[in-house]
């Protein structure tokens, strides 16, 4: 199951991290964000263990969302040593996120 990320676990689990972290910034009422979340949930058994992969509700964490400038969701992030190394924005075949997580794992 994909990790919920929020304002109170974000640095430790997201930026502390040595592994690469696939980060959806959703929201509830964002028909495109729930369009993905099967595809969020699927990535985060097919590379447990290898990539973290979560989720942060924009609507309950606004400090995350302000400081990487979600303007648009969804939008997903890929973290690895505290920095963005790539961004997908919209919904996004699952091939998308396998090139991404694989060119930065």
């Amino acid at each position: 199951m994909a990790l919920e990320f929020n304002d109170a676990n974000f640095k430790s689990e997201v930026l502390e991290s040595d592994k690469l972290s696939v980060v959806d910034f959703w929201a509830e009422w964002c028909g495109p964000c729930r369009a993905i979340g099967p595809v969020i949930e699927e990535l985060s058994k097919e590379y447990d263990g290898v990539v973290k992969v979560g989720k942060v509700n924009v609507d309950h964490n606004p400090q995350i969302s302000a400081s990487y400038g979600i303007t648009s969701i969804p939008a997903i992030l890929f973290l690895k040593n505290g920095q963005v190394v790539d961004k997908l924005v919209g919904a996004q075949p699952k091939s998308n996120f396998v090139k991404k997580i694989e060119a930065h794992k």
